[in-house]
């Protein structure tokens, strides 16, 4: 079995000898993963509603293009505007916020000063007295729309997953049926649908099973013109179910692929003019000039997720992170549902960095306390990571790789992101923030999107830094010990089910 183990991370290590090998590792990583996958459906049984999700069509898998990492420009990340555009800003124009109170507050007083869009994308909108709040902010904005003297121009377009989103008799819809019957020519309500669930399978699987198959899972609110491009952004936020899933598949792929290759002509030109061109100022010469605009030190790159439609560019982005973090480097990674895939548990195992992954202790896993066949979810996550912590330490990297589990009373943790300290440097230069959860999930069958920030600016690294320690601070380090208490106990049935379901949570 140790030797079964080591195979991945050996052939990791050969790769570092060989020229090409972000985009070699990728696929050596899905190579691996796909094998892992087969090996865990034979043999092993689960009740027939665990076993529904197996009737989903198989999701493509898709080669990448190798990345080629360029040693010039103006930071050393700048490879990744060759897939997605690049967005360059001061680091004044970025906040780093510190609490999920903080999060809701600015997002009504975002919504409350709009005076032409708000552009809001998530899983689903819950039904408490905080989602009412903010339903009832927007009622007060587009009513203050239609009592200007002027005719109004805010519009609101909402984009939720259609089964999470459809889930019980109040649900998502029913919170948001006021405002479209209230405001129909300014209010848009879409819902996302897989279009890996239909026919048979999608009358088969019962409500909240059917949200395994896939799921619109990213987060992303606009306001305005206050968060990168929105023209590029509102233009991803818009999909919908129609018609054959050969087709639609496409279309959609051609679709968004044509947003992101239009972005990324318009910013490669602009790049070429604003660094390459005859004019080009230095940061002294503009300030000479009288050039009074903050300079630009900090870079912003969109990265999107939708394997169902064969879009893999925060696969391929975090991938290559991974496989190039060098020796001496620090990679603060964290996850609410700890379940990597096989391509990036063997780029931690086997490459140089040092990691340190946050992930849910039991007590605050999204699905504690569940009903049902749900409640056992964070005991599978207990043995998924107590997996992965006899791997670490059969190759003796507990030094290298540590986890570290979340706790904190009446709190549930569903932080994601990544921390990327560059070896020597006490300061984190990059981060990842969205919407996954670096599992199968994320990567194979819901739609996701993150941004990439690289920032030469020491007072937002330090943001950044102390954002990554507010979230640490509360955690503790997982030994062996740790899997002897009794909230890490597992039952039998689960661990036999989990190798068959890890892939759909």
């Amino acid at each position: 079995m140790a030797a079964l183990a080591a195979g991945p991370v050996f052939w990791r290590r050969l790769l570092g000898l060989l020229p090409g090998r972000p985009g070699l590792a990728a696929l050596l990583g899905r190579l691996s993963d796909r094998l892992h996958r087969n090996r865990d459906r034979r043999g092993r049984r689960s009740p027939w509603l665990l076993l529904a999700p197996l009737l989903s069509p198989p999701v493509p898998q898709v080669t990448s293009p190798p990345c080629c990492l360029c040693p010039e420009g103006v930071h050393r990340f700048q490879w990744i505007r060759n897939l997605v555009p690049e967005f360059g800003v001061s680091s004044s124009h970025v906040k780093v916020l510190s609490s999920p109170a903080e999060f809701f507050e600015l997002m009504k007083g975002q919504i409350k000063t709009a005076r032409r869009r708000v552009v809001m994308a998530s899983l689903y909108l819950g039904t408490g007295p905080l989602e009412q709040e903010l339903v009832d902010c927007i009622e007060s904005s587009l009513e203050r729309s239609l009592q200007a003297n002027f005719s109004s121009d805010l519009k609101v377009s909402i984009l939720l997953d259609f089964t999470r989103g459809s889930r019980g008799r109040k649900n998502s819809r029913t919170m948001l049926l006021p405002l479209l019957q209230r405001f129909p020519e300014q209010v848009r309500v879409s819902l996302f649908h897989t279009p890996n669930l239909r026919g048979l399978l999608r009358l088969l699987i019962p409500e909240r099973f059917n949200e395994t198959i896939g799921l619109q899972h990213i987060k992303v609110y606009l306001f305005d013109n206050n968060v990168l491009s929105i023209s590029y952004l509102s233009s991803l936020i818009s999909c919908l179910f129609l018609g054959d899933q050969t087709a639609y598949c496409e279309a959609a792929n051609k679709r968004v692929m044509d947003v992101i290759n239009s972005a990324l002509t318009r910013q490669q030109l602009l790049h070429v003019q604003t660094f390459h061109g005859d004019s080009l100022l230095t940061q002294e010469d503009a300030a000479a000039a009288g050039d009074r605009r903050p300079a630009t030190d900090t870079w912003i790159y969109p990265l999107i997720q939708m394997k169902p439609f064969k879009i893999q560019i925060d696969e391929i982005v975090t991938e290559t992170l991974l496989t190039e973090a060098e020796r001496g480097a620090k990679i603060y990674l964290t996850t609410g549902y700890f379940n990597l895939t096989q391509a990036y548990m063997d780029l931690v195992l086997g490459t140089r960095a040092e990691y340190h992954i946050l992930l849910a202790s039991p007590e605050v896993n999204g699905f504690f306390g569940a009903k049902g066949v749900a409640g056992a979810i964070p005991a599978a996550y207990v043995h998924i990571e107590r997996q992965f912590y006899s791997e670490v330490c059969s190759l003796g990297q507990q030094e290298r790789v540590q986890l570290q589990e979340y706790w904190r009373s009446g709190w549930t943790f569903h932080a994601k992101g990544l921390w990327l300290y560059l070896a020597g440097s006490s300061l984190p230069c990059l981060t990842l923030i969205g919407s996954p959860n670096f599992g199968y999930r994320s990567v194979h069958r819901d739609l996701e999107a993150q941004i990439a920030i690289v920032t030469e600016n020491r007072a937002l690294q330090q943001q950044l830094h102390q954002e990554q320690e507010q979230l640490y601070r509360r955690s503790g380090l997982v030994s062996s010990a740790t899997f002897e208490q009794p909230s890490r106990y597992v039952k039998l049935w689960v661990k036999m089910v989990t190798p068959l379901i890890k892939n759909f949570f």
